[in-house]
């Protein structure tokens, strides 16, 4: 018996946990040295000694013996498939999802080059990340590549969503923050859009491409407070406050500007972003849209309510500790995914049963729409037909 047991689940977020080195095999070789030579790239390097014990570990016969009855509860590098391709789909076997979207963990944000000047480098990460992504994920075509599309140079963008969706990219993954010098809803930028509802991929945000908190709110005069993984300067109760600010602000000004009517069958994700916050945000888009709609021609322009604009082409994924029904109460059965985060600490030990509690109070459709309908919805051609609903494939 799997973890997930008889029920379809499609998983709409989990994770590599990269070792420094991850990307030199893919990184254009004329530009390699002036990656080496980033903050990031440099410390993490002096990680790879806990990185190298990881990996030997993994090679130990006992500890792969346990690797069933511990899938749940090895996290970030001790997990199994966590950087090894050919581990990978067990994974999957053993939790018995349909399927499940990939992301990064070392390059998210794309180790702030889209905020730099050196615009030749910030495509070339985006592009080795792309190629390490797909090449990952061809292991098992249940494993769904992400590639990430920096949006800062318009000529470039369209070109790295090009190359992202012919290496075979199952979604783009664009910045939740703006672009220093044009909107994120900029014209020039709909050949990206384009491209991705052509090819029915989805357009996705991701934590690790927003604002981060500003450093000035840490001084308060009091003893520093430990982060979500006892150290402290990742998430606390203060910095994890703005993570959805950006994607808010994204998501309502491509809205007021018209890209989602202009590409009407393209389908937006907020991923790892939480979703307390999308209730209130739709109603403030409606309320904004009526309050300006007099003075404002693009609104008056908008197919439908800001909200129903929502319903129509945006999902996104609950926090485990969130209240993932009321959010479904206040928002519409047609938005919220499924999530385990794997193999992130954050996902928890067991993701199903957090959320099936926040679920009682659903209806059967509502929940799922939530594991699976929704996720299929999001997904378009970037799920095979066959992978929709593997246990009629099977049966077939």
């Amino acid at each position: 018996m799997t973890y997930a047991g008889s029920r379809l689940v499609h998983d709409a977020d989990s994770h590599l946990m990269e070792p420094s080195d991850c990307l030199d095999p893919y990184f254009d070789r004329k530009l390699l040295a002036r990656y080496h030579d980033l903050p990031v790239y440099k410390w993490k390097k002096s990680f790879d000694a806990f990185v190298n014990g990881q990996l030997a570990a993994h090679d130990d016969a006992a500890f792969r013996a346990g690797v069933a009855e511990n899938i749940l509860l090895r996290k970030n590098y001790e997990a199994h498939g966590a950087f090894r391709r050919e581990d990978r789909p067990d994974v999957l076997d053993l939790l018995g999802f349909a399927s499940q979207l990939v992301f990064t963990t070392f390059c998210l944000g794309n180790f702030g080059l889209d905020e730099g000047d050196d615009m030749e480098l910030c495509y070339a990460a985006a592009e080795a990340h792309n190629r390490m992504m797909t090449d990952f994920c061809a292991v098992d075509r249940r494993l769904l590549a992400t590639a990430y599309v920096p949006l800062e140079d318009i000529e470039r963008a369209v070109q790295t969503a090009r190359n992202a969706i012919e290496m075979g990219a199952k979604a783009l993954m664009v910045p939740s923050k703006c672009p220093q010098h044009h909107a994120p809803s900029h014209v020039g930028l709909d050949p990206v859009w384009a491209m991705a509802e052509e090819a029915g991929l989805p357009i996705l945000f991701h934590v690790g491409g927003e604002d981060k908190l500003n450093p000035v709110y840490k001084e308060n005069g009091l003893p520093p407070v430990p982060d979500f993984h006892g150290g402290d300067d990742n998430f606390t109760s203060v910095s994890y406050m703005p993570i959805p600010s950006a994607v808010m602000q994204t998501l309502a000004t491509m809205i007021f500007d018209g890209v989602f009517d202009r590409f009407p069958n393209l389908k937006f994700g907020a991923i790892e972003l939480g979703a307390a916050w999308v209730p209130g945000w739709m109603r403030s888009m409606d309320s904004a849209a009526h309050a300006f709609m007099r003075n404002e021609t693009r609104l008056q322009n908008l197919s439908a309510k800001p909200s129903e604009i929502v319903r129509r082409q945006f999902r996104v994924t609950p926090y485990p500790h969130e209240d993932a029904g009321w959010i479904i109460a206040n928002a519409g059965e047609e938005i919220c995914l499924f999530s385990s985060d794997y193999p992130h600490v954050e996902g928890g030990r067991n993701p199903l049963k957090r959320f099936d509690e926040s679920l009682k109070g659903a209806s059967t459709r509502a929940v799922e729409a939530f594991y699976s309908g929704n996720f299929i919805d999001l997904m378009g051609e970037g799920l095979a037909p066959d992978l929709r609903v593997p246990q009629l494939a099977r049966s077939a």
